[in-house]
């Protein structure tokens, strides 16, 4: 192992003799003993590892041994503990050098991975082909989320048997309310009785590409055989197009024609969610899509489109782990009888969706998802918060919060605050990881095993959370992460766990000053806000790793980072602009170019 080290000093930490003084005593003292050798645990035999050059080989291998340091998971339990400070300062050593290697040739992106569409994309592709305002894929089994944290990544939109009974099911509820409804029926039957002008215009629009002749005659036989046997020409319509529906072509995104076709699939996919429409599918035709400047202006057209409300729903709900509330996560009816409220809970959980999309649509500074003045409330969500609602409605508009009102940008939304908090009561410790992982890309390790439970109110004399929460520290088991997540949550505690202000918790006044690891030191929200705000970049290297996850529909790779750097950085010389952030997305490498490898 320290022949691994020393051959690793010359050539890549000679310009960095701290850390790799860090990474050299680490190892030593922690890993010499279970991973050398024939009998290396798990495999992992650090005498493979020569030169700088065999560990950037197995990048995938270092990256894993970077997470599992950095989340406390090695060490394992029973060995000597390594302090939080020492496991970061490995883990980013190690991902520093990983992502300059990665980096140093240029990014090569992975191709484009197939995937079905997810619940949201089917519902929203059948919609729009068949003009119908009906949930077709209400009864589809859930997507679970892979990826960067999304349910549209190809690592989980897998096709299990259920899926196909569910998609026949989807395909006939659809069809049926679409034969029925004039608006509906006059989208897409082109002309009748004529079938073939139905499918020759259909079928494009269904798989996102030109098709040939004789893809379309497989279709007509299938009508002229419902003819044959006596159906109706309803009946016979409509067989035909339930298999459009159930077509591969229609429920994938294979991507296996030109580039420009799969660039209106992509956009249309990232930015509403659905199909691409007719002005897309006319560029890909005439193979202006590929023209960087045709697809970022294009991006911009689909982000001011209502549609776009979709992405910022699916987007925002994982991103910000809020559409939980509701399912996983149910605020306790006897503390907070207000949530049940239909249209607070709806106003609720759409405030930090409908504020995203006009931050974006608007193209304003992304520091406004920090810092904003306003929010977009209804009149029942004000009221919520305290706020005199009376040029307010029950549909949600964009509003000035007046001074004094303790709102503006996403930490002090109600959704947001009540995600972090456990159904009776606030958690600074639930708020401040959800600030490491949600804004800041830093999530903290998960509990060590036989954590002692937070002790409830004791003794005569009532404490506030703060209080029992600095004796839970005390405990050197739980200190280390502590001193990193809860500094943070205790600037949220002015927010009860449903998000409404309080001045007071068990009598005594609340304590919403914090003091970070670095020293930082702030009081309450509005403090916390400017103390994200200098980490800035920190914050919106998350957000784009985020969106360009979302984006690709599949995990980020080492050299995506590379393509996240870049993007930041044009980012940041247009002063953190919305629309910036959107275009050069879908301008970079990984989204418009698939690799021949």
């Amino acid at each position: 192992m320290l022949k691994f080290l020393f051959l690793l000093a010359p050539v890549a930490l000679a310009a960095d003799p701290f850390a790799f003084g860090e990474a050299q005593s680490l190892l030593r003292a922690n890993c010499q003993k279970c991973h050398s050798g024939k009998g290396a645990v798990g495999g992992f035999d650090l005498t493979q590892f020569p030169d700088e050059q065999s560990v950037i080989a197995r990048a995938k291998l270092w990256h894993r041994v970077a997470n599992r340091v950095r989340e406390g998971d090695m060490p394992p339990p029973g060995s000597p503990a390594v302090s939080m400070v020492d496991r970061e300062k490995f883990s980013n050593w190690v991902t520093t050098k990983l992502h300059a290697a990665a980096c140093a040739d240029g990014i090569t992106p992975p191709p484009f991975p197939l995937r079905r569409l997810n619940r949201n994309e089917y519902t929203a592709t059948v919609r729009d082909l068949l003009n119908i305002p009906v949930n077709a894929g209400r009864n589809l089994p859930a997507d679970g989320a892979g990826g960067e944290g999304f349910d549209n990544a190809a690592e989980t939109l897998f096709l299990s048997p259920i899926h196909a009974e569910k998609y026949l099911e989807a395909a006939k509820i659809a069809l049926d309310y679409a034969m029925k409804d004039p608006k509906s029926r006059a989208a897409f039957l082109t002309k009748e009785p004529n079938a073939r002008a139905t499918l020759t215009a259909l079928l494009p629009r269904a798989f996102r590409r030109p098709v040939d002749p004789a893809e379309i005659d497989r279709y007509i036989a299938l009508f002229d055989a419902a003819q044959k046997r006596g159906d109706s020409y309803d009946d016979s319509i409509s067989y035909a197009i339930q298999a459009v529906l159930l077509s591969p072509h229609f429920l994938f995104r294979l991507e296996n024609s030109t580039l420009d076709f799969a660039l209106a699939s992509r956009l249309s996919y990232f930015l509403w969610g659905g199909m691409p429409d007719a002005e897309l599918l006319k560029l890909a035709g005439e193979n202006k899509l590929s023209d960087p400047a045709v697809l970022s202006a294009q991006a911009i057209r689909l982000l001011k489109d209502q549609k776009s409300v979709e992405f910022a729903e699916n987007f925002v709900g994982q991103w910000l782990s809020i559409r939980e509330l509701g399912r996983d996560i149910k605020p306790d009816p006897k503390v907070s009888p207000e949530y049940y409220d239909a249209e607070v809970q709806s106003g609720m959980l759409y405030e930090p969706t409908l504020f995203f999309q006009e931050v974006l649509m608007q193209n304003e500074p992304l520091t406004n998802l920090l810092s904003a003045s306003y929010s977009v409330v209804s009149n029942k969500l004000a009221r919520f918060y305290n706020i005199p609602s009376k040029d307010l409605r029950q549909q949600p508009k964009r509003f000035d919060m007046p001074a004094g009102s303790h709102r503006g940008g996403l930490l002090t939304m109600a959704a947001v605050l009540a995600v972090s908090s456990y159904p009776a009561r606030t958690s600074p410790v639930l708020r401040g990881k959800w600030i490491l992982e949600s804004l800041l890309g830093t999530p903290p390790p998960p509990p060590p095993p036989n954590v002692p439970e937070l002790k409830e109110h004791a003794g005569a004399t009532p404490q506030t959370l703060r209080a029992r929460l600095e004796q839970h520290r005390a405990n050197p088991t739980c200190a280390g992460c502590h001193s990193r997540i809860d500094p943070l949550g205790f600037g949220l505690e002015n927010y009860d766990s449903l998000g409404r202000w309080r001045d007071t918790e068990a009598g005594q006044p609340i304590d919403a000053s914090g003091v970070l690891p670095d020293g930082t030191a702030y009081q309450g929200p509005e403090e916390l806000k400017r103390v994200l705000l200098a980490k800035k970049t920190q914050v919106f290297q998350n957000l784009t790793r985020k969106l360009l996850g979302y984006a690709l529909g599949r995990g980020l790779t080492a050299e995506d980072d590379c393509a996240v750097d870049q993007i930041v950085a044009a980012v940041e010389r247009d002063e953190f602009r919305a629309h910036t952030l959107i275009t050069e997305i879908v301008r970079s490498i990984p989204f418009r170019q698939e690799s021949k490898r």
